[in-house]
């Protein structure tokens, strides 16, 4: 492991932050800095690190304080304000006490806040105030896991790091951890580090740099240990690998639909998850080894991952995919689980609405893993938290060593221990959070409205369109603001395998499909008389035959996901209203019309419904012209001999409400079926300012 630190570095920090918080406070934000930035030492808002110091009051009156990482904020991204002040004295003196409950040492800490407004503390902050240094850091490191997590670790951890570090069982995090850790720490003084057992490393100095290179320095030590001792597994080949994502194509939409519960409403039948597979070489060789099972099947590495990997992973072999086995399989776990919280809180104390019996992660021999989540972001942290349990677990079989983690009754009290709760709290959930969205025609004015209109509803978007660098621009503008919630896909509707294939590349991503908008299309401005066959069977490919496509692409899925769905088709005012030099155009729509109200009788059985937008003419969204203005505009601006101001005017006062007609109205209108606001399929929902005309009849 390598020594980070750089001089240079740190003084930049301390010239930019020290002004406002001081130099310990910027120097410690540095090093927590780079202990988060390391996978192989944190992850995911693991681990904490503290700096004990002064803190002025109003009158200007020094107070010592402990400055511990609060709760819930990411080390890689700290800020001083994430290292909340305390009034250290007092936190110092409660090791007095022969023994404090989690709700008052939570109390205790949190009304020691010398900033009222102070983020909640980190539960181990009496570990910090207890220990007499000025800084000290506690990581999870990989390589102590791999020695901590096996039979007769306490006696390689000793081989390995020597007697400057002090070996300490497993206590459950709070009052009773702190006072182990301090009380071990007065039986050896002079030691440099301590391990907590399946929990991680503690090194402490005078300043952050000192602390830092301690804990670089043991790890390092750990790393080197196992490096002699490891016998490297095999990988896969190439052919495997790609026969695996193969398999996780076909089955991810029924695996997805199989891990939905059933919604909180009437409209909204199933609460869905978000699947994010890791799929590669050495995790097929891994689940393929023997004993792979009896290695992998067990609790999390530390007792901080329990609250997003749950207690033991659900093992899914060839034989429980096969028809109803896998809805066995995963009934069989949930039933488990809910037996795991009967034996550890029969009383009740776990509430109905607190119990979550999904499985988090998903280990399938051949095919991989199946990390699952709420959302991108959750699903992501369990991959995330995957990869360094995998690379521990496969390190201790490559060792010969057998695993060992915390006990049921350990788990059980770090899964439900409240303050680690707390860290789940989100704000509302979005309405569409659960949900994905294939999107077509993206690129262009009313597809990127529509993008932007769902991902405020929390989708997770496919936003596609034929390759190029409308699409591109698209993708970055929207992952600008929205992250991983957005993939792009390339994808030519008139071409029944390229559709496939772009489906097939969302449900590789995020495990199926809730939501299509169809909206690619194409317009025309010719007579009859002087129409070229050619040019209508162009915009018949891709508005019918497009939709056709998409259609019977997303039956499929949808039949497999057995969730149900929404489809609904971006019409036109032109399918009631037809206008002359428009009939391509006009006729082609009214098609893909029809198709759409005969999918919302063909796939009602599904739970899908199918419903129509009929806008009238929106010209541009924001910077993105209209594909279809771009077309017609200058036909029309002829024949009326308007400029294009003059022609956006002409059409806004032309309906009832004088209404310039934008994306966003369209939009809105889409998000009042796809968010069933009322029970509608087989509807068509005018968006025009009122043009009687084009009235739906």
């Amino acid at each position: 492991m390598h020594n980070r630190w750089s001089a240079s570095a740190a003084e930049e920090m301390v010239q930019t932050l020290a002004p406002r918080y001081g130099e310990a406070l910027a120097l410690r934000t540095y090093a927590s800095r780079l202990l988060g930035s390391d996978p192989a030492l944190v992850l995911h808002g693991g681990g904490n690190t503290s700096v004990k110091g002064v803190w002025y009051n109003l009158l200007q009156e020094p107070i010592a304080a402990l400055y511990v990482k609060a709760s819930g904020w990411d080390l890689a991204r700290i800020e001083p304000e994430g290292h909340t002040p305390l009034a250290l004295d007092y936190l110092q003196r409660l090791r007095q006490l022969p023994e404090l409950s989690d709700a008052a040492m939570v109390q205790a800490v949190r009304g020691q806040r010398l900033d009222p407004d102070g983020a909640t503390p980190s539960i181990e902050t009496l570990l910090h105030a207890f220990l007499p240094y000025t800084c000290i850091d506690h990581s999870h490191a990989d390589a102590i896991l791999t020695l901590s997590n096996q039979q007769q670790g306490a006696a390689l951890l000793a081989e390995a790091l020597g007697d400057e570090v002090i070996i300490l069982p497993y206590v459950h995090p709070g009052f009773a951890l702190a006072k182990a850790v301090a009380d071990a720490h007065d039986r050896a003084p002079h030691s440099r580090g301590m391990v907590l057992m399946q929990h991680g490393l503690l090194t402490w100095g005078e300043t952050a740099e000192a602390s830092y290179a301690t804990m670089i320095e043991l790890v390092s030590r750990a790393e080197a240990f196992i490096a002699a001792r490891l016998t490297p597994l095999p990988q896969a080949s190439a052919a495997e690998e790609e026969a695996a994502w193969q398999r996780y194509r076909q089955l991810a939409p029924r695996l997805r639909g199989v891990l939905a519960l059933p919604g909180r409403t009437a409209d909204q039948p199933f609460d869905r998850f978000l699947l994010l597979p890791l799929i590669d070489r050495q995790l097929l060789a891994l689940l393929a080894q023997e004993g792979a099972a009896a290695t992998l099947l067990t609790p999390p590495l530390t007792s901080d991952h329990l609250i997003r990997l749950k207690p033991l992973p659900l093992w899914l072999d060839a034989a429980a995919l096969q028809d109803e086995a896998l809805l066995q399989a995963v009934a069989r776990y949930r039933q488990a689980y809910r037996a795991y919280i009967a034996r550890h809180a029969p009383d009740g104390a776990v509430a109905e609405e607190a119990t979550d019996d999904t499985p988090r992660l998903l280990l399938l021999p051949g095919i991989g893993a199946v990390c699952v989540g709420a959302n991108e972001e959750e699903a992501a942290r369990v991959r995330d938290l995957l990869r360094q349990t995998l690379q521990v677990k496969g390190a201790i079989l490559g060792m010969g060593g057998r695993y060992q983690g915390l006990s049921e009754a350990d788990c059980f009290a770090m899964e439900y221990y409240g303050p680690q709760r707390a860290k789940l709290a989100a704000a509302q959930e979005a309405p569409l959070a659960r949900q994905v969205a294939l999107v077509t025609g993206s690129a262009g004015a009313i597809g990127s409205g529509l993008c932007r209109e769902l991902l405020a509803q929390g989708v997770h978007l496919a936003a596609s369109d034929l390759p190029g660098p409308g699409l591109q621009s698209l993708l970055a503008e929207l992952q600008a603001s929205h992250g991983q919630r957005v993939m792009a896909v390339a994808m030519d509707v008139t071409d029944p395998a390229s559709v496939a294939q772009g489906v097939e590349q969302v449900v590789e991503r995020w495990g199926g499909v809730d939501l299509l908008i169809l909206n690619a299309g194409l317009a025309h401005v010719s007579s009859l008389e002087t129409m070229q066959v050619e040019t209508f069977q162009r915009l018949q490919r891709v508005n019918v035959e497009g939709t056709l496509h998409l259609f019977a692409a997303l039956a499929k899925l949808w039949r497999q996901q057995g969730t149900g769905g929404d489809a609904v088709l971006i019409s036109t005012k032109n399918v009631f209203a037809p206008g002359a030099q428009f009939g391509a155009y006009s006729a082609t729509k009214a098609a893909a019309h029809q198709l759409a109200r005969i999918a919302s009788l063909e796939l009602a059985p599904l739970g899908v419904r199918v419903n129509m937008v009929a806008p009238d003419g929106v010209f541009s969204d924001g910077d993105r012209p209209s594909g279809l203005w771009a077309e017609v505009g200058p036909d029309r601006m002829r024949a009326r001999g308007l400029d294009a101001a003059g022609l956006e005017a002409y059409y806004q006062n032309r309906n009832l409400l004088k209404a310039r007609i934008t994306a966003s109205h369209v939009a809105r209108a889409v998000l009042y079926f796809v968010t069933r606001q009322a029970p509608c399929t087989g509807v068509t929902l005018p968006v025009d300012g009122g043009l009687p005309d084009a009235t739906p009849r």
